[in-house]
């Protein structure tokens, strides 16, 4: 039968989740993920630390202005990501090893085309973009700049995102973490030379991304041909199916869709935050990666749970997929119990990594936000590591109704407090939508897996 030849099985990092104490093959499985995410996340606010200290507060809101449209096309990223590494997961489970060669190269064909494709269609539509989001005229200029620079290298973003995922559902997410870690230094390097140096300012911040992120892509397309090379197959698989492509389409379309729906709805979020000015913006975006740097932490955790959950699934050791639940429950709550001190209690402290006290109000309006929402990081530590559950055992219709109600109700919620609680109406819609989506991901897990009492 064709497998893993000898070389590839001693010095490979593959791992099958389908072996072992579950809670011990979780956490190993995943936290190289964890860590990988930090470093991503460290270079991610290293962009706004140093354009806020080297450049000024309108350059830091210049970035911040431009985030959730970037994040639009980092929603098409992960959620190809999840629908790859599920579906390659359940295939590697079930030792099907030509149908994991075959659905490689047609997640890669497939996603050059379709990143080639909104590439072009990002550049053409930066400046309406910009304009629908209302962004200040005294920033519009850089942060249209930055967006452009950041739209053109989304090659190497989609690319690097899928290839990561494809290592994961191997049950390798430890090669990712040494691209990352390379990935994320580079990129905090060349940002301080492009804008504490060369003076570049917010085109500084979106080169070092570019050519950081394109370094990483290439690095890891070749290790993982590589990688999969040494998984030997009766004769030559085909390089396209699309058998194979629908398979994770219905994954990856949906997971998409889930992360676009999300980007969209922080867009008009976003265009609400732009109408009380730059300095609520520039506080708002600080205040937003922190915020992000713990929301990805726990959506990474539920990416753990995926895989493991994808894997078991296509082994048929079904008993596995609650232990891993629980094991990821724990991790979550772990993670969340830090952070929630840290922001709550030592806020002040946070915002001034990126902003001084200027009087703009920018660093009372990050501090606001962080009070108001780093108590409920348990809750939604709940979710998403329940809806990485779901997305493993492809329930996305439950997956996706829980998401899009957090989303649709933290939108209606943000104009409707903000009405009469000016920004501080906007902060307290992320809390009551995280309540209800929770209640909803977890009572479709208890009736996935059958059990009687939560």
């Amino acid at each position: 039968m064709p497998g893993l030849n000898r070389r590839e099985g001693r010095h490979s990092m593959i791992q099958d989740l389908t072996e072992g104490e579950s809670q011990r093959t979780l956490i190993k499985y995943t936290l190289p993920m964890f860590i990988s995410v930090v470093f991503q996340q460290l270079y991610n606010m290293a962009d706004s630390m140093i354009a806020g200290k080297f450049a000024g507060e309108d350059a830091l809101a210049a970035v911040g202005a431009s985030y959730p449209i970037t994040m639009i096309f980092m929603a098409v990223a992960v959620g190809s990501n999840i629908g790859c590494s599920v579906v390659l997961s359940q295939l590697f489970g079930a030792k099907a090893y030509e149908k994991v060669r075959t659905a490689v190269t047609t997640i890669l064909i497939t996603g050059t085309v379709l990143s080639a494709v909104l590439t072009a269609a990002g550049l053409v539509t930066t400046p309406a973009m910009m304009h629908m989001i209302r962004t200040p005229e005294n920033i519009f200029g850089d942060g249209a700049l930055y967006l452009k620079i950041y739209i053109g290298g989304f090659v190497f973003l989609f690319l690097y995102n899928v290839t990561t995922g494809m290592f994961n559902s191997l049950g390798d997410s430890t090669t990712p973490l040494y691209f990352l870690i390379g990935s994320s230094l580079g990129n905090i390097v060349l940002d301080f030379v492009f804008v504490a140096v060369f003076s570049w300012g917010v085109a500084g911040v979106a080169w070092a991304t570019f050519i950081a992120q394109g370094i990483a892509c290439v690095l890891a397309l070749v290790t993982f041909a590589k990688r999969l090379k040494g998984m030997a197959c009766e004769g030559k698989p085909p390089l396209f199916s699309l058998v194979l492509l629908k398979k994770i389409s219905l994954i990856a379309v949906p997971s998409i869709l889930q992360q676009s729906f999300v980007s969209v709805g922080n867009i008009f979020i976003q265009g609400l935050v732009n109408s009380y000015g730059s300095g609520v913006i520039a506080g708002y975006s600080a205040a937003i990666r922190l915020n992000t740097f713990v929301i990805t932490g726990f959506t990474t955790l539920g990416n753990g749970v995926s895989g493991f959950t994808a894997q078991n699934l296509g082994a048929g050791r079904r008993e596995r997929i609650r232990e891993g639940l629980g094991a990821g429950l724990k991790m979550a709550v772990l993670v969340a119990a830090p952070f929630t001190a840290v922001y709550f209690f030592f806020g002040r402290a946070m915002m001034q990594l990126f902003l001084e006290d200027t009087g703009s109000g920018a660093l009372q309006t990050g501090m606001t936000f962080l009070r108001i929402v780093s108590p409920f990081y348990f809750l939604i530590a709940v979710k998403l590591v329940a809806d990485g559950m779901l997305r493993g055992a492809e329930r996305m219709r439950q997956f996706m109704a829980a998401t899009f109600t957090d989303l649709i109700l933290r939108v209606i919620l943000a104009f409707v407090f903000s009405g009469f609680l000016q920004e501080t109406g906007i902060w307290l819609s992320w809390p009551v939508g995280w309540i209800i989506a929770t209640v909803m991901s977890w009572l479709f897990c208890r009736k996935m897996l059958g059990k009687k009492k939560a």
